[in-house]
């Protein structure tokens, strides 16, 4: 693996979307409607909590991992500089892996702000740092899952329009996965709630690191980007 392959990829993709509006209307809209949904339970419930902003992230990523991610592939292959790309001397899964790092870093960065919720919680109430510091770190997880999700969305077609929805379709599968257990035998319900995102999160949520959760969280980051770089490495024998 070639790491300045890599760097380049992931800068290059960084600087575009600073470079157009993309960025700032992700980060913009994603902390009007989550400062919305934060302020309003905090004057009506009078808590100093951050479930709010742990409990909405995961349903917001459903609509903004797709969106963020539906032109990274699917606009390079309708113009045709991925050609260009893979006529280089750069592999395919040094494209997929920086541009999944991009997008996890402009992800890294829409979080960012919302830590100004906890530092005015911490001014007019107690808060358990253990379960903070594992939502945000269970938020970076199911968000790495989601934007890898929907990179490989964005790898099997030109359509950015398709590639949002077959995004949207997989992860909205995933997160509903262990909403619908009450309807399915004990035996089929226990493969669905491993394979379910929201359920990982939850126990992170809570402050609980489990190797097991954060071993789901990896497979499933890593089986989405490969089965993105088989799609392209498809495309360059075609």
């Amino acid at each position: 693996m070639n790491y300045n392959n890599i760097k380049y990829i992931f800068f290059k993709e960084l600087r575009s979307f600073f470079n157009s509006p993309v960025a700032y209307i992700v980060i913009v809209v994603y902390l009007i409607i989550l400062g919305w949904f934060f302020t309003s339970n905090l004057f009506i419930t009078n808590l100093a909590t951050l479930r709010t902003v742990f409990e909405m992230t995961p349903f917001l990523l459903l609509f903004f991992a797709p969106a963020m991610t539906m032109r990274l592939i699917s606009e390079e292959k309708k113009s045709g500089t991925l050609e260009l790309l893979i006529t280089k001397p750069i592999m395919e899964y040094e494209i997929i892996t920086g541009k999944f790092l991009a997008s996890w870093a402009l992800y890294f960065f829409t979080l960012l702000p919302t830590l100004c919720y906890y530092i005015t919680l911490v001014f007019i109430g107690s808060l358990d740092t253990g379960s903070v510091i594992g939502g945000y770190l269970g938020l970076m997880l199911v968000g790495a899952v989601f934007l890898a999700v929907s990179v490989f969305g964005s790898s099997v077609t030109e359509n950015q329009v398709v590639a949002f929805i077959t995004s949207l379709f997989i992860v909205f599968v995933l997160f509903m996965l262990d909403k619908v257990l009450f309807y399915m035998p004990s035996s089929i319900g226990t493969i669905m709630e491993y394979l379910s995102i929201d359920y990982h999160f939850s126990n992170i949520a809570r402050g609980v690191i489990d190797s097991r959760d954060i071993i789901y969280y990896i497979s499933a980051v890593g089986f989405s980007l490969f089965m993105a770089t088989v799609v392209l490495q498809k495309r360059r024998w075609v």
